[in-house]
């Protein structure tokens, strides 16, 4: 053959594209009616549109493999590629559009808060732990604790400082396995009733006192439990008749069985809901595994300990300061998982060590801020004065904080310095007294807690 059509191959079809590509636009672009023939090079125009339509899914991948399994998935067959597209195959349109699309780089998902609090757990156990002074309420008549207050209190510390250091071995054990755990729960607490109780005989002035310092103790020890295996529901169904009967107060003027009664009853649903939880732990299979020294528990213990000591001396000055205070430790458990979740973000943001730590420092100021500045108007409702609550509940609260990243015996120490100063100056009448003592032993306590904050979780490892 001779001529122009010679010099290309299929020239027939060369003319038929040609003509296809002169048509008007609209009839061009419905691709569906005049489908591509097997042969011919890429539409470079359907490509881009391809290429567009996927760009987002495109951009991230790194080999042309990745757009291939990504065409595949969106069901393009081998015919549809050949007739539509122009390409032979569906790896030499992956190359194309791996080529074509420019390479991005998108930020990784964030995870989610590993440490967001249960608003409704946190708000439920600040309830539970002033709920109980409902009993003092009711029972008051029988047993006169104005004039055996120490007795309550003698029995009150030992169950503190008893409770924190076995709710932490249980929490060391759960480690190993829930039976675990409830055995230790089953076994101390028990054991730290009695021993509450067994503190409260010297301070007793009857028989009648030594009762009421065992149903505290024992309904102590039972709450320990639950709290820890986090039951604050069943908790809370056990104390309905001592709200119930508290509740009624106003309007009806129970007898002497009426007021024990129900505080009886409330003590006893409250241990009967502890031998239900612990029964589901105690059938699951026995688990190996090292039993941790008992030394790793005292210092909770002593924590315990010295914070009972400082909240019974603001107490003595103030009776319903310490409602102010146990109500509050609710929202400062919530405040401790935030603190977490923040410092997790801050870690996240910062890009050098100093910038980390100025990010760590603005987070332990608003988290504790958040704590105080609720306790200013519940210190005029309970006519505690702020100047002697506030320190305290920073004391605490930084202390909480400090344990809560396993740094245990720096709190213990200073709580338990603060509150044997505060103590003599008390019991000895000496200068300054226990109205400015108690204060300053607590404000200096707390910038020495807030200190060791700094300097421990200003430090990226901690929080990693």
């Amino acid at each position: 053959m001779s001529g122009p059509m010679a010099l290309e191959p299929g020239g027939p079809e060369r003319d038929t594209l040609a003509l296809r590509l002169a048509e008007p636009p609209a009839l061009r672009d419905d691709r569906t009616l005049t489908p591509r023939l097997p042969g011919r090079g890429p539409d470079e125009e359907e490509v881009s549109r391809l290429a567009a339509e996927l760009a987002d899914r495109v951009g991230p991948a790194v080999h042309p493999y990745e757009v291939a399994a990504l065409l595949e998935a969106e069901g393009l067959t081998a015919e549809r590629i050949r007739e539509h597209y122009g390409h032979p195959d569906l790896f030499s349109l992956a190359t194309a559009l791996h080529e074509r699309v420019p390479r991005t780089f998108p930020e990784p998902a964030r995870a989610a808060d590993p440490w967001r609090p249960d608003h409704v757990r946190c708000l439920l156990r600040g309830v539970l732990f002033a709920l109980p002074g409902l009993a003092y309420l009711l029972t008051a008549p029988l047993w006169h604790p104005g004039r055996h207050a120490a007795a309550l209190v003698a029995a009150g510390l030992v169950s503190w400082a008893w409770g924190q250091g076995l709710g932490h071995r249980a929490h060391l054990r759960m480690t190993t396995g829930p039976r675990e755990a409830a055995r230790t729960l089953l076994t101390g607490a028990p054991l730290g009733a009695g021993l509450a109780t067994a503190s409260a005989v010297p301070f007793a002035g009857g028989v009648p006192v030594v009762l009421a310092a065992a149903a505290q103790s024992l309904y102590l020890a039972a709450a320990g439990v639950l709290l820890v295996l986090a039951r604050e529901r069943l908790l809370l169904a056990a104390l309905t008749p001592l709200v119930a009967g508290a509740a009624l107060l106003p309007w009806w003027e129970p007898g002497t069985l009426p007021r024990a009664g129900l505080t009886l009853l409330a003590l006893g649903g409250t241990l009967a809901v502890t031998g239900h939880a612990l029964r589901g732990p105690l059938t699951t299979a026995a688990a190996e595994g090292e039993r941790p020294p008992l030394l790793r528990s005292l210092p909770y213990g002593l924590f315990g300990l010295a914070a009972g000591l400082l909240v019974a001396l603001e107490g003595h000055r103030e009776p319903y300061a310490v409602i102010a205070l146990t109500v509050s430790m609710g929202p400062a458990e919530w405040l401790l998982y935030r603190y977490r979740g923040l410092s997790v973000a801050a870690l996240r943001a910062a890009t050098t060590p100093v910038g980390f730590l100025l990010r760590s420092a603005a987070v332990l100021g608003l988290c504790l801020l958040a704590y105080l500045v609720p306790l200013l108007p519940a210190a005029h409702l309970t006519g505690a004065t702020p100047a002697a609550l506030l320190p305290l509940a920073a004391t605490l609260w930084t202390a909480l904080l400090l344990q809560a990243f396993g740094t245990a015996w720096p709190p213990a120490a200073i709580c338990l310095a603060a509150a044997g100063a505060a103590g003599a100056v008390t019991l000895l009448h000496l200068p300054p007294g226990p109205a400015v003592a108690l204060p300053l032993c607590c404000g200096a306590a707390a910038l020495c807690l807030v200190a060791g904050a700094l300097r421990l979780l200003g430090r990226p490892a901690r929080h990693a």
